[in-house]
């Protein structure tokens, strides 16, 4: 006959399961700080050069006043990075850019203020990212674009194309650059 009181047994059971219920706590805990994080491949850093928060000035005219401002931050956990371009005319743009694993490219999202919207898809070509994909216009129209992002020394070079007949010509859209904001 079992001769511990039941309130006795309650604690000692209850006591085990907290202790193995800490162990599963501790094990989950070190394997989420060990296990390597899943957008850190190099494929995911290519575009990590643009993070910051810039001004941004028409290429041919340095000296000029500041035509935009644009904050690139990285957003869940390092998988995409999220652009917010604010124009000094009033334009606002909002983009999302991410690595797609299965498809190995580049992918932007990007809707604006003025009712456009576009999506682009490319990669890493000779030390820049080319994207290129259809910009659809507020008035229904739609044209290819596409678009490069270099570093130029501590600045970032934007320039795009635009082809309105699928691709058979091309002519010049923006050429920009982005210096790092001063902290002020």
């Amino acid at each position: 006959m079992d001769s511990m009181h039941p309130f006795r047994r309650m604690r000692y059971a209850l006591a085990g399961i907290a202790l193995l219920a800490g162990m599963f706590a501790v094990a989950s805990a070190e394997a989420q700080t060990s296990a390597p994080a899943r957008c850190s491949t190099v494929e995911y850093r290519q575009f990590d050069f643009w993070i910051g928060e810039w001004d941004t000035f028409e290429a041919d005219d340095l000296n000029g006043p500041s035509i935009a401002r644009a904050s690139i931050t990285p957003i869940v956990d390092g998988c995409a990075l999220h652009e917010r371009y604010e124009q000094a005319d009033g334009l606002v743009g909002d983009s999302i850019l991410s690595f797609d694993p299965v498809r190995r490219r580049w992918q932007q999202t990007w809707i604006t203020n003025r009712g456009s919207n576009m999506v682009l898809w490319g990669e890493l070509r000779d030390g820049a990212l080319v994207l290129e994909g259809e910009v659809h216009l507020h008035d229904g129209a739609t044209v290819l674009q596409r678009i490069t992002w270099r570093r130029e020394g501590d600045a970032v070079r934007e320039t795009a194309v635009l082809s309105g007949d699928g691709g058979a010509r091309w002519e010049p859209a923006f050429d920009v650059l982005f210096r790092k904001r001063d902290a002020r």
